[in-house]
């Protein structure tokens, strides 16, 4: 073996040396990269078990939140219907004792002084009744426009209106009557206040009587109760109220008032002569509410 040989040889080995160390290096280059890829794998791994853990944390969380929310509402509904409950109660009693302190303020007056507390709502639902063959009074005495008056005061008339406070004049229609207890029912198309009843009348309390004496629209007189159940009258058992109030033609079918502004009869004649003075006679106000409920109803009923 010559000296080429050998040197040929050296080279041929030391190139072998140099691949086989390049092979090494990218076995172990290779090995590294996959220990990498797998430390990122289990990396990734822990981060989406972690987000899946975050994700169901959250949805737990809101799931709490929404159940407080709703509890927190329902809590807070019930707590605003409990005060405006309480706070329409409260309105409801004040209300009720405006009311009171009213009525015992017009009592007040009307005891220390005069009517003037009650006239003026009163006379709201007072009319005059006018006819072709003269003219009278009456009240409302139910809602939807029902009128009472006496039946004289309209008996025989071809032609009616009623004139109200207020000084409009309305049409007017029978309902019905009751010619022997001398009362009977008008109504018009319009709403108007209504006179309250009472059949609490005690001998020597003042009264009002309202109407429309000698056609003086509206015009109030005052005096007393002089006594009650008075039968007076042969063509009914009416026992009237009696009053000192003076009752003139056009004054029939008014209302007799008390001081807690309730119609408690309707007047309807007096007694007079020369030696008679101050005798007016009223029906009363049972008298008058079962007589008006009987005609109405008959009149619904048709």
């Amino acid at each position: 073996m010559d000296r080429t040989d050998k040197i040929l040889i050296a080279i041929a080995v030391a190139v072998l040396v140099v691949f086989s160390i390049q092979i090494y290096s990218a076995l172990q280059l290779r090995s590294e990269y996959t220990r990498n890829i797998a430390t990122v794998n289990s990396t990734v791994e822990k981060v989406a078990g972690n987000v899946k853990d975050l994700e169901s944390t959250v949805m737990s969380q809101n799931l709490i939140m929404s159940k407080q929310l709703a509890s927190l509402e329902d809590s807070l509904q019930k707590n605003t219907n409990n005060l405006l409950d309480i706070i329409q109660t409260n309105q409801q009693e004040s209300e009720q004792q405006i009311s009171v302190l009213k009525s015992d303020l017009k009592d007040i007056k009307v005891e220390s002084a005069d009517f003037s507390a009650i006239v003026e709502e009163v006379l709201g639902s007072v009319v005059s009744v006018l006819t072709n063959r003269g003219q009278g009074s009456g009240a409302f005495i139910r809602t939807s426009g029902y009128i009472v008056t006496n039946w004289h005061v309209i008996e025989g008339a071809t032609q009616a209106a009623i004139q109200t406070y207020d000084g409009k004049q309305h049409s007017v229609m029978l309902v019905g009557a009751d010619p022997d207890k001398d009362i009977a029912v008008l109504k018009i198309a319009a709403e108007y206040p209504f006179l309250p009843t009472s059949d609490d009348v005690q001998v020597g309390e003042k009264v009002i009587a309202l109407g429309n004496p000698n056609g003086l629209s509206f015009t109030v007189t005052e005096g007393i109760v002089s006594a009650v159940e008075r039968k007076v009258n042969q063509n009914n058992n009416i026992g009237y109220i009696q009053t000192d109030v003076p009752i003139s033609p056009g004054s029939s079918g008014g209302p007799l008032v008390n001081k807690q502004g309730r119609m408690i009869g309707m007047n309807t004649f007096k007694v007079s002569g020369s030696a008679v003075e101050g005798l007016g006679f009223a029906i009363p106000a049972d008298v008058i509410d079962e007589t008006v409920s009987g005609i109405i109803d008959e009149f619904k009923s048709r």
